[in-house]
Order: C-alpha cells, then sequence, then structure tokens
C-alpha cells in the first residue's frame, strides 16, 4: 500500500512544495532520500536542517503517515525574544519623537 505526503520547504517569498508517494512505513529519511533528485530540495546535505511534521521537530527514522506535511525547517536568524525587544524598543523611541 502506497501513502501520499508532502516535502515543504518555506523561504520568505516563496514555498516548494514537493508531493510524494512511498511505500507504507516508509520514514522521514526514506522521503528526503525520495526528494534527492529535486532541484529544491537536491540542495540540502542529509541532517543540514531540522525536520518537522505539520510544525513539530521529529527524528528522521519517524514512520510517515498519509498526508503528512514534512518540513524543513530553516535555523532562526535572531532570536525571538531579542526581536520582540528590539521591535518594543523601536516603538517606545516612535512615541517619544
Amino acid at each position: 500500500m502506497k501513502i501520499r505526503v508532502e516535502l515543504v520547504y518555506a523561504l520568505p517569498e516563496e514555498q516548494h512544495v514537493l508531493p510524494l508517494e512511498l511505500d507504507e512505513g516508509a520514514t522521514v529519511a526514506d522521503a528526503l532520500r525520495a526528494a534527492a533528485n529535486d532541484l529544491v530540495f537536491s540542495r540540502f546535505s542529509e541532517g543540514e536542517l531540522t525536520v518537522g511534521i505539520w510544525g513539530v521537530v521529529v527524528d528522521r527514522a519517524k514512520r510517515l503517515q498519509d498526508a503528512d506535511r514534512i518540513e524543513l525547517l530553516r535555523p532562526l536568524l535572531v532570536d525571538p525574544k531579542e526581536a520582540r525587544r528590539r521591535r518594543a524598543k523601536d516603538a517606545q523611541q516612535a512615541l517619544k519623537r
């Protein structure tokens, strides 16, 4: 039996979605190997990015279920707390003007 999943890589300005059909019992690692010939996904080396299913970080050995959305998660450029502090500081300075 086959399952259908999507492999996703999102950038700020675009999103790449690759539908895959895999054998039942396939893992996240199997999906990544199946995408190795795709132009977008082939540029990532094994283990380079964190992987999640529907936004929840998972191990590459995780077995997939039909309709899973496998996401390649980019590293954060700025800590969210620090970004929030900067925005608050900028807002305070704008009010003082």
